[in-house]
């Protein structure tokens, strides 16, 4: 059972999401009624803003698109100032499951952070190809960095407590990849401690996912050398200065 949920936030970054943000709030609302649902709304240039406040959302609008990072900074901003003890990140698009949202949650009673793993035996999510391998690649050099075993390191359906809300309001990246990998490995380098929870995914409502082969063979290139990057990072913050 959900505790003090009163006091847990649902972060919805979106962009131009007008056909899908709607049904998302009501559906998050409808198993969850006494959670406070607020959406980023990352610059869109359709009425996402206005459909999601019909809806029952807090609303906070972005004057130019910063990309899905930089939407979730804001909303763990929120969570901090408004002094929320967990928020965990629904997408705007559907895939993410309501009725999924506790389960993530619970995870923070033995860790931090709780990731909604898309590859943990419960439902039928396949990717295949370069993607796939990209994803098995990070998940098992990221596994050995949080020295636990994690199947899916760039899901975004994942929570966050009060500590790990602090951690991404001081380092959330906006780049590539950076609110999965980087915020991650960074918050494992802070001492954050991490757990994965298996969901199923939906298929997306509306709109088309960018997914074609060129897509995925890019995605492999640009998540190694985002993981680079993060590696890197860590490594540099955890030198001792001379």
């Amino acid at each position: 059972m959900l505790e003090a949920p009163e006091r847990t936030l649902i972060i919805v970054p979106a962009w131009n999401e007008s056909r899908n943000v709607g049904h998302t709030v009501r559906e998050i609302l409808t198993h969850l009624p006494q959670v406070v649902v607020v959406v980023v709304d990352d610059g869109s240039t359709d009425d996402t803003a206005a459909v999601a406040k019909q809806a029952g959302a807090e609303v906070l609008v972005l004057p130019f698109n910063m990309g899905v990072g930089g939407a979730m900074r804001t909303g763990f901003t929120y969570a901090q100032r408004h002094g929320f003890l967990r928020a965990i990140q629904v997408d705007a698009d559907g895939q993410h499951n309501p009725a999924d949202i506790e389960n993530v949650l619970a995870g923070l009673e033995e860790a931090d952070i709780s990731i909604g793993a898309r590859f943990a035996d419960v439902g039928d999510y396949t990717v295949r190809g370069p993607r796939r391998w990209a994803m098995v690649v990070l998940a098992s050099v990221v596994s050995r960095v949080a020295r636990v075993r994690l199947t899916d390191v760039t899901s975004g359906f994942r929570a966050a407590n009060r500590r790990a809300i602090d951690q991404y309001v001081r380092y959330y990246p906006a780049e590539y990849l950076g609110d999965t990998l980087d915020s991650l490995v960074e918050a494992v380098h802070a001492g954050l401690t991490v757990v994965q929870v298996p969901v199923a995914m939906r298929p997306r409502m509306a709109g088309r996912p960018s997914q074609n082969p060129l897509g995925a063979t890019v995605y492999l290139l640009r998540s190694v050398f985002a993981l680079s990057l993060a590696l890197i990072r860590g490594a540099l913050r955890k030198r001792p200065r001379a």
